[in-house]
């Protein structure tokens, strides 16, 4: 039976497999540095309010720099028998400067000291989430630049629909990633607040100064209650949410990439190195990496159905279901990251295929829209220039030709307004360069909208 901090309340000791039931030790010791970071500030913050002397923080703040040595030598041995990261440093700092560094906890509880080091280490990982956006970002930015004259079909309902820029789709991608980068600074604004002090759920009877350990932490502000202090996780739930959106951004790129490189659409062209061929086909190359990012999207998705789960029903305050927070919130960074940060490797070396782009674009029929638009300008209402192009559309259909292979003749059995005119604007440059509109898609407008999201990106 194991013997635990807190046993002097039972009888007997914890049994082996309870123990190994409960123990955290195994995936919290990531948090060793954050445990760490705090218990210094906490120590100088007991200093400051007379609990500890400065002797005894000094030594205390010696000790804990020692532990970190010898965690990140590799000499550290995590023990599962003292069940989570704190004890296992808290029992290493008193073996190393003796019953000193009992006092390290004295105005603080786990429950707290938890949710402070969780904090600390999503605010880290958030930043790297934020920078890593940021790098996908700047690489799709300047594949826009090099594609802002390459045309292509733009699609609804995975049917062609109108022409547009290359770079104009991939600007899409980068709104959707500006979305999510704003709501990676909504979570990091949310999680800057310290817990710390707030006890097991009641706050502290020292005279600790809060407000001046959260400073030293680099956190705008402390929390205000200290039951929802220790028992929030909602930081770690919105982390799941704002992944989940991101994923499901990624993998539709994904999933567009993938069909694009398809022999039937054929429009674009997959880097080697992030492709693997088939053990039983030879001529395979299949697109690996894409497709993985599809599928864990899935896994991300799961993380926050189980965060969700893990809290639906929890009463206030701590409960032990919370020990099931870190592991989803760990994996869901590394995931995330992996992902971002392949698909920036990959950006710069997808390469459009020009001539299959271009064939596709020259469907005539993408043109349709700006034939209706040609006859409102001419005066016709919208309603009826639209039936009187979806009939132009059905007869070119019947007739088995492109609608600039019609004659005038033709046309003009439909409508009596078409002249020659109609054949100048039945060209895919035309029709992308009219929509000047801030958000369209000609030329300037889509180099001005690449110019402003460099200059937004930090």
């Amino acid at each position: 039976m194991a013997k635990k901090k807190w046993s002097g309340r039972f009888e007997k000791g914890l049994d082996p497999l309870a123990l190994d039931f409960t123990q955290s030790v195994e995936f919290d010791k990531k948090l060793y540095y954050y445990d760490i970071l705090g218990s210094m500030a906490h120590a100088r913050g007991l200093a400051r309010a007379g609990i500890l002397s400065k002797k005894e923080a000094k030594k205390i703040a010696g000790g804990l720099h020692a532990v970190v040595r010898d965690i990140q030598s590799g000499k550290f041995q995590f023990k599962e028998e003292l069940e989570d990261v704190h004890r296992n440093i808290e029992s290493a700092l008193i073996k190393k400067i003796g019953r000193v560094g009992g006092k390290l906890h004295t105005g603080r509880s786990r429950n707290d000291q938890v949710a402070l080091d969780f904090r600390l280490y999503c605010r880290d990982r958030l930043e790297e989430l934020h920078d890593s956006l940021v790098g996908l970002e700047r690489a799709t930015l300047k594949k826009a630049k090099e594609t802002v004259d390459i045309l292509m079909p733009g699609y609804t309902h995975l049917q062609r629909a109108q022409p547009i820029r290359f770079a104009h789709h991939l600007l899409a991608y980068i709104e959707m990633w500006e979305r999510d980068r704003t709501r990676i600074l909504e979570v990091f604004r949310r999680i800057n607040i310290s817990p710390l002090g707030s006890g097991a759920l009641a706050g502290t009877a020292f005279p600790v100064d809060r407000e001046g350990v959260a400073r030293d932490l680099g956190f705008t502000e402390v929390s205000h209650n200290s039951l929802d202090a220790v028992s929030d996780r909602d930081f770690a739930i919105e982390i799941a949410s704002l992944s989940s959106l991101l994923m499901m951004h990624l993998s539709r790129l994904a999933e567009e990439w993938i069909l694009w490189s398809t022999t039937e659409f054929n429009f674009i062209h997959l880097p080697d190195s992030f492709c693997t061929g088939s053990s039983m086909m030879p001529q395979k190359k299949n697109p690996d990496i894409l497709e993985l990012i599809r599928g864990k999207t899935g896994r991300v998705y799961g993380h926050l159905i189980s965060l969700l789960t893990v809290m639906k029903s929890l009463p206030l305050a701590y409960n032990k279901d919370m020990q099931e927070d870190k592991e989803a919130v760990f994996d869901l960074f590394e995931t995330v990251i992996n992902c971002i940060d392949i698909l920036a490797a990959m950006m710069p070396k997808v390469q459009p295929n020009r001539t299959a782009l271009q064939r596709a674009v020259s469907d005539s029929f993408l043109l349709a829209t700006d034939l209706a638009d040609w006859l409102v300008k001419k005066g016709v209402d919208f309603r009826s220039s639209h039936e009187i192009v979806s009939k132009v559309v059905l007869f070119s259909l019947q007739k088995k030709k492109e609608l600039h292979e019609l004659s005038l003749a033709d046309f003009r059995r439909f409508s009596k307004t078409f002249n020659q005119e109609v054949y100048q604007i039945l060209k895919p440059e035309i029709s992308v360069n009219l929509r000047r509109t801030t958000g369209g898609t000609a030329r300037q407008t889509v180099l001005k909208e690449i110019k402003r999201l460099e200059e937004r990106l930090p």
